[in-house]
């Protein structure tokens, strides 16, 4: 099972530059996509809809923001949306697709960059997050969490660790709040047991030559119940073309 996790940044201004094709040649069976910002009306084009594909959606209220999507070559067993909580569910932040005992998230967690108001609800959310996803790992779910969760885990994972120490992402209670998602609850950073070299990233700013120069964060993640974890023959990231400032984030399970 192929399952590629993708923030779009706007899933109409990457149709328009090949995602759809690209997507169809990709081997991919499940996909995740964060800020489709978009109303399900504005997407009843061919092209969002490809043949052979099951699209799920979940907006936000507010009208080109955020949102989440997953498209399945398998029909899911179930689909649900939302967590339960207004600063996710009415800014269409997680959904999920479940197959037999598997079940695959797409989650776009808050960025807390432009601003303090900003972090304190990215803060807001990580502290709903949380037990959310202890007790699913105590029932003893298998899930992926794939998405851009808006946090480098490690000084591996951004260019420049030394100078963001003090910026939203790169925040020590951020960092923390993964550490403690990984080494407490027993979630896995799903990419890194595939790859653990540096400098591999998935989002780059668009100021400056930070795309042409490598100088990345890695913020997205399939974040996988240990279960899983044996279960993981292969990580990349797709970085042949240019759909948004993320590139797409590709693993291969064996299910």
């Amino acid at each position: 099972m192929r399952i590629v996790s993708a923030n779009l940044n706007g899933i109409r201004s990457a149709a328009s530059k090949g995602f759809f094709t690209w997507l169809e040649n990709s081997g991919t069976d499940v996909l995740c996509i964060q800020e489709t910002k978009a109303q399900t009306h504005q997407l009843d084009g061919e092209v969002f809809n490809p043949p052979g594909w099951h699209r799920h959606l979940f907006d936000a209220v507010r009208p080109g923001y955020s949102g989440t999507a997953i498209y399945t070559r398998d029909k899911p067993d179930s689909v649900k949306t939302g967590l339960g909580f207004a600063l996710c569910d009415t800014e269409g932040r997680w959904i999920e697709a479940s197959f037999g005992d598997l079940t695959v998230v797409s989650l776009y967690l808050p960025s807390g960059s432009s601003s303090d108001a900003a972090q304190a609800r990215k803060d807001a959310f990580l502290v709903e997050l949380m037990p959310i996803l202890q007790a699913r790992r105590a029932a003893g779910e298998k899930l992926v969490v794939c998405g851009d969760w808006n946090i480098a885990h490690k000084e591996i994972d951004l260019k420049n660790w030394r100078g963001n120490q003090k910026n939203s992402g790169f925040l020590p209670h951020e960092r923390a709040w993964l550490t403690q998602l990984f080494d407490e609850v027993g979630y896995v950073d799903a990419f890194r047991v595939a790859d653990q070299r540096p400098e591999r990233y998935t989002w780059w700013s668009n100021r400056g030559q930070a795309y042409a120069n490598n100088v990345g964060w890695r913020i997205d993640y399939h974040i996988v119940s240990p279960e899983l974890r044996e279960r993981i023959t292969g990580a990349d990231i797709y970085t042949g073309e240019k759909f948004s400032d993320h590139a797409p984030l590709i693993l291969d399970y064996r299910i």
